[in-house]
């Protein structure tokens, strides 16, 4: 039975849903991260879950030598079609996390916008870190920016409605078992498609002790695209930068 990210990620209406996910806040987030990490002019970048490809882009545009992947044929579709409307060369790889392999090191690797959390099995999950590590060349930087667990659990909107592309939206968000579920309902043409996430909620505490088990030490922890301070009531986001 496939789990609901192979299903959903792979729906044309993931990226519809998710359009507000633009490039404002990917440049943002490059820019962040370039400004507080010491890479070579021609240094190696590794985009985990690397999605439509949007900071995967703004990496290569940069003069870096980008390696992509993701498990989904939609998204790496998308995401191919913006490196060759860029220009720019990527190499992309199609591939379950839990199964990734390559033999080659990266001086920077990132899993960026909550790309995290996904699996059933915590130990699946945190085997992301071990991922990183193996990966990672020495001095090497690892980058996670992930939703902050107390700011959901504060400020959760149980239900929401959108309209796109001539559907009806209806999204409903509850936290069961620590992880926070969303049903999604899309109404059109008279007929109602739904679809799941359920993604584990790690506290900042959690996420550092698990990266510096991994032997990483954590250099940088922030709130927000602008380098804000992380608050753990206020913080939309946790944006972690890590160095081997």
């Amino acid at each position: 039975m496939s789990e609901w990210f192979e299903v959903w990620f792979n729906t044309d209406e993931y990226l519809d849903v998710y359009q507000h996910r633009n490039e404002t806040d990917a440049k943002k987030l490059v820019h962040l991260i370039l400004e507080y990490v010491n890479l070579e002019s021609n240094a190696s970048v590794l985009d985990l879950a690397c999605g439509a490809g949007r900071h995967s882009v703004l990496f290569a545009k940069k003069g870096f030598k980008v390696t992509a992947v993701d498990l989904s044929d939609n998204l790496l579709r998308v995401a191919k079609e913006s490196a060759e409307k860029n220009n720019v060369n990527i190499d992309f790889l199609k591939t379950d996390l839990r199964q990734f392999s390559v033999c080659k090191s990266f001086d920077l690797i990132v899993n960026l916008f909550t790309s995290f959390g996904y699996f059933e099995c915590d130990a699946e999950n945190l085997k992301l870190f071990e991922t990183v590590n193996k990966y990672l060349s020495p001095s090497g930087y690892f980058v996670l920016d992930y939703f902050n667990k107390t700011f959901i659990e504060n400020n959760l909107v149980k239900e929401s409605r959108d309209n796109f592309n001539h559907c009806t939206l209806v999204q409903k968000r509850h936290i069961e078992k620590k992880r926070v579920i969303k049903d999604i309902y899309i109404n059109g043409n008279g007929t109602t498609a739904h679809y799941k996430e359920s993604v584990r909620m790690f506290s900042r505490e959690e996420l550092i002790s698990a990266i510096e088990n991994e032997g990483m030490k954590i250099r940088n922890v922030f709130g927000g695209f602008k380098a804000e301070e992380f608050d753990e009531i206020n913080s939309p986001r946790i944006i972690i930068i890590a160095q081997k």
